[in-house]
């Protein structure tokens, strides 16, 4: 059972559910646990999501087509959104070999990475404030003061204030390495800037029968129309359970209007391999969908 958080003019943010090629207004229903996706996800602590969803009567709910919020947003027109509106995003690291051994290659001070993938204590950092993150067909930015970037296309949970998983979408975790590999220290400047998270498309339930451990995860860059890097991974090759980055997300921390947490990645680009402006980047997960976005450098 999938979702969607989207924009319609002159109504605003609204909660749908996908129903073949359609989008059902459940916010149309006056139903207060669907009235923004905190509601919801808040409700979700008492009520499983998909139990709350299949209490909803579509028939008389109205509906779009999904091909007509599927493109780039403008004020006036429908549009997709990310899937957040007050939650902070979080991001988990060093999840996967590939990742530990990339992140090793890339920093002056190695042992950090080695012995965080090692430890009983995963690498959690936050990433972004709900109003900064991006949603699909928008651009995801890299610094102008970077020399070396890249995607990092991960499962990203959905959770509610009990860190419970409530849904599975798309994340594109977007770092400068040649900051972060300068110095760990500098790991804020190089995961939190303008553009840097992309979220959606839509949200796949937990409840409705989609095992988020084992996952294909695919990721497609491409210049010029031109295919520049291709890889895949598995959410299987995870050293860590998703409930356990959860839990340490909730330790002695509150989340009140819940949390979106990035997974880590297993698909990272050669070192000979950087981002460039007008690039074009599809994260696409199994069972969840395809989050696209361009790429445009931040001058300032």
């Amino acid at each position: 059972m999938q979702l969607c958080h989207y924009y319609l003019p002159g109504l605003g943010p609204r909660i749908g559910r996908i129903v073949a090629d359609r989008v059902v207004d459940l916010t149309a229903s006056q139903n207060p646990r669907f009235s923004t996706l905190t509601a919801f996800l808040q409700a979700s602590i008492d009520t499983p999501a998909a139990a709350m969803v299949e209490d909803i009567g579509l028939p008389d709910l109205p509906a779009i087509a999904y091909t007509e919020l599927d493109s780039a947003p403008t004020p006036g027109t429908p549009h997709l959104l990310p899937p957040v509106d007050r939650q902070e995003v979080w991001a988990a690291g060093v999840t996967y070999a590939w990742s530990r051994e990339a992140r090793v290659r890339e920093a002056q001070s190695k042992e950090v990475y080695v012995r965080v993938y090692e430890a009983d204590r995963p690498e959690l950092f936050f990433k972004s404030l709900a109003e900064k993150v991006v949603g699909p067909h928008t651009w995801i930015g890299i610094r102008g003061d970077s020399t070396w970037d890249v995607p990092e296309p991960e499962l990203a949970l959905l959770l509610n204030p009990q860190m419970q998983i409530v849904g599975y979408t798309a994340g594109n975790d977007v770092s400068s390495r040649s900051i972060e590999g300068e110095n760990p220290l500098y790991l804020p400047q190089a995961k939190i800037y303008r553009h840097s998270c992309a979220l959606g498309p839509v949200i796949t339930l937990a409840d409705g029968g989609v095992d988020g451990s084992a996952l294909a995860v695919h990721l497609t860059i491409r210049r010029g129309g031109e295919i520049a890097f291709e890889g895949e991974s598995s959410t299987a090759h995870m050293n860590r359970r998703l409930d356990e980055l959860a839990g340490y997300l909730g330790r002695h921390n509150a989340c009140p209007y819940g949390a979106v947490l990035l997974t880590g990645t297993g698909i990272v680009p050669g070192d000979d391999f950087t981002l460039q402006d007008g690039g074009r980047v599809a994260v696409e997960i199994e069972n969840v969908g395809v989050l696209v976005n361009t790429v445009r450098t931040l001058s300032e």
